[in-house]
């Protein structure tokens, strides 16, 4: 559904030139739902917008949909659905006017708007709204809004911005099992940017990471998760015993990323549940008093620190190159 080579894009910004993407190569298979994931600044949301013909590259080249990016934009679009991170609904108008609105511009009939947003609604569990006023919609009756417009001229291939940005943790649950409906019932490839660590392992058949403009991983959320060295263990620990206790964590089989923060002693090990009772062995040979222990499975933020030396949640914090880029 999508094939894309040596996809890039620079910008002119405020006199200088960013490369906001760098000779992107990517593809997606029809009825996969992969989930492209990046700090800001790293260029997922020019890609995005590239894939979606909002943005022409300023070099490579790509199918989308079946159709040339290039010498079809046209075509590209008549074939995907786009959820913008924003959503895409006037607030004064009535659900049901604005499926019948964007029905007609993709070119249905009348009717055939009406009746397939009639069938959208149903699907959605947007039934008994289509004649409230969308600005009265909660926010996840919104996002599902903002899917039945995306899908009122019947694509195979979906984008998502960001589709759980603000809502609560059930709204969120419910818009992953409409999502998980429209790829398992419906045959929707789907193509998603989240910053929800969660919802890319949750939902996503394998994830594109992006970073500096480039792909730095692809594979399944367990796969990339794989290469993290090991487990995560944080021991808590009596004042004063800290050095000591670290000491004993370095000596395990295994043991490498040891660190130390106020009272308590983090390393990885390999197998975490075998490594504790060794480690409560040897700190109690050593009068170490433990007052806490966690283990936890490498995460995908473990990956994204080890693939960029830097937290995905703390990197969202960080550089504003690729923004300014987009709206220079």
């Amino acid at each position: 559904m999508i094939r894309a080579r040596g996809l890039a894009r620079s910008f002119t910004a405020r006199g200088r030139t960013v490369e906001a993407v760098k000779g992107v190569d990517l593809d997606v298979a029809e009825g996969e739902l992969v989930g492209f994931l990046g700090p800001n600044g790293a260029g997922k949301t020019t890609t995005l917008r590239m894939l979606t013909t909002l943005l022409r590259p300023t070099a490579g080249e790509a199918t989308v949909g079946g159709c040339d990016l290039l010498a079809d934009p046209l075509g590209v679009r008549r074939r995907i659905g786009y959820v913008a991170q924003g959503g895409g609904t006037t607030g004064e108008c009535r659900v049901q006017e604005e499926l019948e609105l964007q029905g007609r511009l993709y070119g249905l009939t009348k009717a055939d708007a009406l009746a397939r947003g009639a069938e959208l609604v149903e699907r959605l569990d947007l039934a008994g709204l289509d004649q409230r006023l969308t600005k009265t919609l909660s926010g996840g009756q919104r996002r599902r809004l903002d899917i039945a417009l995306s899908l009122i001229h019947d694509p195979k291939l979906l984008f998502f911005d960001e589709p759980t940005t603000g809502l609560d943790p059930q709204s969120r649950a419910n818009l992953w099992e409409h999502i998980r409906r429209l790829r398992g019932e419906h045959g929707v490839t789907l193509f998603l940017t989240t910053h929800y660590l969660d919802e890319a392992d949750s939902l996503c058949d394998r994830i594109l990471v992006i970073d500096n403009g480039e792909i730095v991983a692809e594979g399944t959320p367990d796969s990339l998760k794989s290469r993290v060295s090991g487990d995560g263990v944080t021991v808590g620990v009596g004042e004063g015993t800290v050095a000591a206790a670290a000491e004993v964590a370095g000596r395990l089989p295994g043991a490498h990323e040891v660190t130390t923060v106020d009272s308590s002693v983090s390393f990885r090990v390999p197998r975490g549940d075998t490594a504790l009772p060794e480690l409560l062995r040897a700190l109690d040979a050593r009068g170490i008093a433990m007052t806490s222990v966690q283990v936890r499975r490498p995460t995908l933020d473990d990956v994204f620190l080890t693939l960029t030396g830097r937290s995905l949640r703390d990197a969202e914090q960080g550089a504003p190159a690729e923004q300014e880029a987009v709206h220079a």
